[in-house]
């Protein structure tokens, strides 16, 4: 155990402080774009997970924190929290975990306003460092965060916008003060902001069947640089994410929902050797969008999931990513239950890939709790709207 925990250690050193953020062309045909805290792109999700994590334009849940923060006001209870766990590189260790906490609250006079938060936490576990040559430079508890929170409105009875501030908190390497090839080494702190727009119409056929389009877009992780040491600093995994829904109600007890989502990260690809710190926030927007191949660059998720009576749900996914761009292909799955005000979620990540290209949620099971309400409890009454009002006194 104590050799993977050095092995995770020392990728973790080399790939997010030594190398930084480098675009690596592999016998030309290899375009990796990195970038440090990763995490803040691994999916906190157990719905999404099982739907190839294709989220920006599904219906709203207290999760749309961290796909699309539009979508919240368009809820259809107005208190929301979710809680999710997520084990990462269970294969390997079983001490690395993600963990998840969203809400949000809805208010105005129709509802259609709302403030949310989250806040995620990354733990590595108990590592023990190690330079290239196997040698200990130190132990340590490595962690990330972040806590993020924001508002958002309808703009129509179709439209909605949202905003979100983040703030980062990265110490990868605990307990280490000196990083061979590293120089002085320092815990990085970042903000950032995301920002998100939201459509949705639905077409009645019947009183039981209806038809509903939406779609979504946002930028997320719009930020400044990370700086782990003195002489340099990184880029944040800046996104661009666009995505449409199709929800067919068939009648009053089925309803399927069909999903696509495509990403692109905000980072240029960088062809050379040497310090990115000449290259500000913007002109690596901008740049991002004129090197490498665009449209290989992008990441695709398809999703679809089906709802019978609203209790029970039936997920299933794929997520691509071309193979000059990382090569992750997997197909996910999972389940739903819902009865009054919980919802319980589940996902699974079918093993594909090695190596590399093995994702580190392969065979994993990850968890969601959801709990949305229209009222706060108080004494002597319910959570539930649904609850019946007692008769008036004679």
């Amino acid at each position: 155990m104590a050799k993977k925990l050095a092995l995770v250690g020392f990728t973790l050193l080399t790939g997010l402080v030594s190398s930084g953020l480098y675009a690596q062309n592999l016998n030309g045909t290899q375009n990796f774009v990195t970038t440090a805290v990763p995490f803040l792109r691994i999916s906190p999700d157990a719905r999404a997970g099982a739907m190839g994590d294709a989220s920006i334009a599904v219906s709203p849940d207290p999760n749309a924190q961290y796909w699309d923060i539009a979508k919240i006001p368009f809820s259809d209870k107005n208190y929301g929290i979710s809680m999710t766990y997520t084990p990462w590189l269970k294969d390997l260790v079983p001490d690395i975990f993600l963990a998840y906490l969203a809400g949000y609250a809805k208010f105005g006079e129709k509802g259609d306003k709302a403030i949310s938060a989250s806040m995620r936490y990354f733990s590595l576990g108990n590592i023990n460092y190690t330079d290239g040559l196997g040698n200990p430079i130190g132990t340590g508890m490595p962690r990330e965060y972040s806590f993020d929170a924001g508002y958002s409105q309808k703009l129509s009875e179709f439209l909605g916008t949202g905003l979100s501030l983040r703030y980062i908190h990265s110490a990868i390497a605990s307990g280490v003060s000196y990083i061979p090839g590293g120089g002085d080494y320092r815990p990085g702190n970042a903000f950032s902001a995301d920002l998100g727009v939201y459509y949705a119409k639905k077409h009645e056929i019947t009183d039981d069947k209806s038809r509903t389009f939406s779609f979504g877009a946002v930028a997320s992780n719009i930020g400044s640089k990370i700086s782990y040491n003195s002489s340099r600093k990184d880029f944040i995994p800046m996104n661009l994410g666009v995505g449409v829904a199709y929800k067919s109600q068939w009648d009053a007890y089925n309803s399927i929902t069909f999903a696509l989502d495509a990403n692109k990260l905000l980072v240029p690809v960088l062809n050379y050797a040497g310090s990115d710190t000449q290259v500000t926030v913007v002109n690596g927007i901008l740049t991002s969008f004129s090197t490498g191949n665009q449209l290989k660059e992008i990441d695709l998720s398809l999703g679809a999931e089906y709802w019978y009576q609203n209790t029970i749900a039936f997920r299933a996914g794929y997520f691509y990513e071309d193979k000059t761009n990382g090569d992750r292909q997997y197909i996910t799955c999972g389940l739903g239950v819902k009865y009054n005000i919980f919802a319980l979620n589940a996902s699974y990540l079918v093993p594909q890939g090695s190596g590399t290209t093995r994702n580190p949620l392969s065979n994993t099971l990850r968890f969601s709790l959801i709990f949305e309400f229209n009222k706060l409890e108080s004494s002597g009454s319910s959570a539930d709207d649904t609850t019946p009002a007692p008769a008036p006194a004679k």
